[in-house]
């Protein structure tokens, strides 16, 4: 597998993703979450690795594509700032569905200059062995990439390596949290209905209620109120 390969497998995945997202109905909130937390992921690692080892590469080789390299490095920023609003964005905000839009089109027009216009390119300027070499590279630093998008972060070297290699560890602690959050969701117990009803039945056989008059004109309810 040659970089070109890796990089086009990445987008298919995501493309993938995106296509679920559009499919799923209106009211199925909890999958478009998790469809967005993938996307989230699978885009934060893929424009951290272009931005360590891809383009670095083509503006050391092929000074030519500095230009286009400049304007990728612009559309991945804006990229990651959507990413950034979305990673903890529920399902229900007015505006989910409108930023998760807004990053397709934006991503899906970054993916078509890239292969149609970017990648072609590349095979001139780099020889195979060059490609594969990259390849080897780029799953490397995706191994060692951060999961979370941190558009504050340098995006060119030395900086971003430096800034990947803290933002990694930080959001391996960040997803930690977020997984044993959602597995303590999805085995919280359940109230059984019958158990409730006979919970309220013996407090209700159980328990006397005793009136007593309130004095110096103080009102019980009122003092409580006060403590919450």
């Amino acid at each position: 597998m040659d970089a070109i390969t890796l990089l086009k497998a990445d987008h298919k995945t995501v493309e993938t993703l995106f296509r679920k997202f559009e499919q799923a109905g209106p009211k199925a909130m909890k999958l478009k979450r998790k469809l967005v937390d993938q996307i989230v992921r699978e885009l934060a690692i893929h424009a951290v690795i272009e931005e360590q080892v891809l383009y670095p590469s083509i503006r050391n080789k092929a000074e030519k594509l500095e230009g286009q390299v400049l304007e990728a490095l612009e559309e991945h920023h804006v990229v990651k700032w959507l990413l950034k609003e979305l990673e903890n964005l529920p399902a229900e905000a007015e505006r989910f569905n409108a930023k998760v839009k807004v990053l397709i089109e934006n991503v899906r027009t970054h993916v078509k200059e890239e292969e149609r216009e970017l990648f072609p390119q590349l095979r001139k300027a780099f020889s195979p062995q060059e490609l594969k070499a990259m390849a080897e590279a780029l799953m490397l630093a995706k191994r060692a990439a951060p999961t979370r998008p941190h558009p504050r972060a340098p995006d060119t070297p030395p900086g971003n390596l430096v800034a990947g290699a803290v933002s990694a560890v930080l959001d391996m602690g960040k997803d930690a949290v977020r997984a044993a959050r959602r597995k303590a969701e999805g085995l919280s117990p359940m109230p059984s209905p019958r158990a409730g009803k006979r919970s309220r039945k013996r407090m209700s056989e159980d328990t006397t209620i005793e009136l007593r008059p309130l004095g110096n004109g103080r009102d019980e309810a009122g003092e409580s109120h006060l403590l919450m």
